[in-house]
């Protein structure tokens, strides 16, 4: 279970967490053979931990039973033992299960070996608090091979799913933690949700196949075909996501045949007909955004209207929830260097400015 997503009090990007409706999704994920819980330092704010924290705080007495995954983010401080040490308060544990090098890329590698963060994280593993190092990877593939062979990682987390798989550098990147014998985490196994609405071509044709498998399901029972994959990570906002979820991994076999995977190739490419920004909603873009621009619904509604045109693009527009608009982009590029899909947003807010004087 990815905890960036959670149930929030409002729809506006910046609304506090729901920690009641949060912890009865995690209390659902516990009771169905979820283990596996993750969050970072930047997630919310911060909210993410201690929500996460106070849920688990509950189950203390199967703490064995669970496994807690943590990370350090260079761009957002390099204070790593001051970040480490709250962590643990906000997550209220002594111990974390899977600690990450967090989000790497090829403007910080450089940053992550010289900080002694790397150094500091291998002595809390030697003293117990840490269970399993290893990093997450949003880079080109000679970052990722120059980070992996940098020591013996415990494991890494990639973005892998079917539609990155076919269009980007996706299989390239598996393959160097297969060769590596680094086990695989998976993040973004529905492009974050993108993958989870189909168009109608595309959803008729994966239903007629498998009525009973939701268009999420067909995304996760993908990733959970790679034999190098150890984890499948979902940002779950509810409870039908949750137990759809349980539905699809309730057994070990993804159950995708010869003729399923030509089907996804074929949804595949008629979704990259519909998609133009590969934007995920991971929203770490807003969260340095000085006029406080809600990009990523921004981003929806454009890719919507490179697909559909004007239709309905007004009344869209209207409904997000957000302090600043396109139009109040100053072009200053803080969100570039947090975006992991490597999307030029500045340009883009701009076109989504031509975008409304056109309707």
């Amino acid at each position: 279970m990815g905890n960036m997503r959670l149930p929030q009090k409002g729809e506006a990007s910046n609304a506090p967490i729901d920690w009641e409706a949060s912890a009865e999704i995690i209390d659902y994920a516990l009771e169905h053979g979820v283990n596996y819980f993750d969050t970072a330092w930047v997630y919310n704010n911060g909210e993410s931990e201690r929500c996460l924290g106070a849920a688990l705080k509950r189950h203390a007495a199967d703490r064995d039973k669970f496994y807690i995954a943590d990370k350090f983010n260079i761009d957002a401080t390099t204070d790593y033992e001051m970040v480490f040490e709250e962590q643990l308060r906000r997550l209220q544990t002594d111990y974390i299960d899977f600690y990450l090098i967090h989000c790497l890329m090829d403007s910080n590698i450089d940053k992550y070996i010289e900080s002694g963060a790397i150094e500091y994280f291998l002595e809390q593993k030697r003293k117990g608090r840490i269970r399993y190092l290893g990093f997450s990877s949003h880079s080109s593939v000679e970052t990722l091979r120059r980070f992996a062979d940098l020591q013996e990682w415990d494991f890494a987390q990639l973005q892998i799913n079917y539609y990155d798989w076919r269009y980007s550098e996706t299989a390239k990147e598996y393959r160097i933690l297969e060769e590596r014998n680094i086990p695989c985490m998976v993040m973004e196994p529905v492009r974050g949700g993108k993958l989870a609405t189909l168009p109608d071509k595309a959803e008729q044709m994966l239903k007629a196949a498998h009525p009973d498998w939701s268009m999420a399901a067909w995304a996760m029972r993908f990733v959970q075909s790679l034999p190098n994959v150890m984890v499948v990570l979902s940002g779950m906002s509810n409870m039908e996501q949750i137990e759809d979820n349980v539905k699809t991994f309730s057994s070990a076999d993804p159950g995708l045949s010869d003729e399923d995977r030509q089907l996804l190739d074929k949804a595949c490419e008629l979704f990259r007909e519909y998609i133009h920004v590969p934007c995920t909603a991971c929203r770490y873009c807003t969260a340095e955004c000085p006029q406080q621009i809600n990009i990523p619904e921004f981003i929806s509604v454009y890719n919507k209207f490179k697909v559909n045109g004007t239709w309905g693009i007004k009344s869209d527009l209207e409904s997000i929830v957000t302090e600043g608009k396109p139009v109040d982009c100053i072009q200053c590029g803080a969100c570039m260097g947090h975006c992991p899909q490597s999307i030029q947003i500045p340009d883009l807010m701009s076109k989504v400015v031509e975008m409304e004087k056109s309707l």
